[in-house]
């Protein structure tokens, strides 16, 4: 199911935390809410945000794509080689994941392409988000905020590509006493880590 789009490349094999994701992610079901993260990162003033993305498919092994509007603020608070982390709460299997990882820098024909798969792969009421005014700016009465954008609408320029590369995993079930928390990191190689919830 989260894996809508063909990945572009893989970049080795899976981690051991992907496949425990993706049974996670079968046992929440179709539910839109099942491709819900939270972003946390931070402003350039220093001060904390959290917004919610949808998860659009895997780019490799252990990057994950996401799409924004760049006139947005977050589109410059995740320019350059800031940290942020992710949160996949899901609700029946009764686990969140927290995913920390920075955006990778993206460009050329490679950023094109993808963007292009994305926009295709939109539906109607999805691209229609981007055929919105500009996020956070004072609302006009006459602004247009049409329901749909068909496959023939082009590609806007303000429709970005999050990528995001993790470096750090952790897994939190939330059944049973105590509940049970583990943790891979991109630097020991993915190794699993048993840590106190």
């Amino acid at each position: 199911m989260p894996d809508a789009i063909p990945t572009p490349t893989q970049d080795g094999p899976l981690p051991p935390w992907r496949p425990l994701l993706r049974g996670a992610l079968e046992r929440q079901g179709r539910s839109p809410q099942a491709r819900w993260l939270q972003l946390a990162s931070l402003a350039a003033d220093g001060t904390p945000r959290v917004r919610t993305l949808v998860f659009r498919c895997w780019s490799g092994a252990v990057a994950l794509d996401l799409l924004t509007d760049r006139r947005s603020a977050k589109s410059g608070e995740l320019s350059g080689k800031a940290p942020l982390e992710l949160c996949w709460v899901l609700p029946k299997p009764r686990c969140q994941f927290r995913l920390r990882g920075q955006r990778l820098p993206l460009g050329g024909e490679e950023e094109r392409q993808a963007l292009d798969r994305h926009w295709q792969a939109l539906t109607p009421t999805g691209r229609a988000l981007w055929g919105w005014p500009a996020p956070g700016e004072p609302l006009q009465a006459d602004a247009p905020f049409p329901r749909e954008l068909g496959e023939d609408a082009p590609r806007p320029e303000h429709f970005e590509l999050l990528r995001v590369r993790l470096q750090r995993v952790e897994l939190l079930e939330l059944t049973g006493h105590p509940q049970r928390r583990r943790r891979w990191l991109a630097d020991n190689g993915w190794q699993e880590e048993w840590i106190n919830p």
